[in-house]
């Protein structure tokens, strides 16, 4: 019983002692009508992990949308500056979504559904305010891997707020 209270107070002790953060990709929020929340854990002073959810609520009819109805993204992210404020990161991601692909060819619409994961890079650059405040912004681009009916490329942009703590 000792071994496994002592186990489970040096877990809890390594969790809050490390650096973690949640954020919300505000930019998906109001320019794709969809729900995007991350949570990224460091591993090392340059080195974090982190999983995204992303929700679609846009029609599938509209125009200007996702691919994806739903998507959960691990990442691994490299920082490459040592600024405390202002820093710049690579990030390496495999994303597993699901989602409806539109079928050009017939009238009036059709649409198949497809599941996939897409492996991907993304770069971008990140702002912490003393107080945990955070804004991040990025970019990036991946293939889906599998599935014939799912797009080819799938793109991970974003500008998301969030804190640090």
């Amino acid at each position: 019983m000792k071994k496994i209270l002592l186990i489970f107070t040096l877990f809890i002790s390594t969790i809050a002692l490390a650096q973690q953060e949640v954020k919300l990709n505000i930019a998906n929020a109001l320019v794709f009508k969809t729900i995007d929340i991350s949570y990224e854990y460091y591993l090392s002073g340059d080195t974090s992990i982190g999983i995204s959810g992303l929700y679609n609520f846009e029609q599938k009819s509209k125009d200007f949308r996702y691919y994806e109805e739903s998507m959960v993204t691990p990442y691994l992210r490299h920082y490459f500056t040592a600024d405390r404020v202002w820093n710049l990161f690579g990030e390496g991601f495999f994303g597993i979504a699901t989602g409806y692909k539109k079928i050009e060819i017939v009238e009036p619409n059709i649409y198949e559904k497809y599941s996939d994961s897409a492996l991907g890079i993304s770069f971008g650059a990140k702002y912490i305010s003393e107080s945990g405040f955070l804004v991040d912004a990025y970019v990036g681009i991946a293939r889906n891997l599998f599935s014939a009916n799912s797009p080819i490329l799938v793109p991970r942009v974003g500008i998301n707020v969030g804190w640090k703590f």
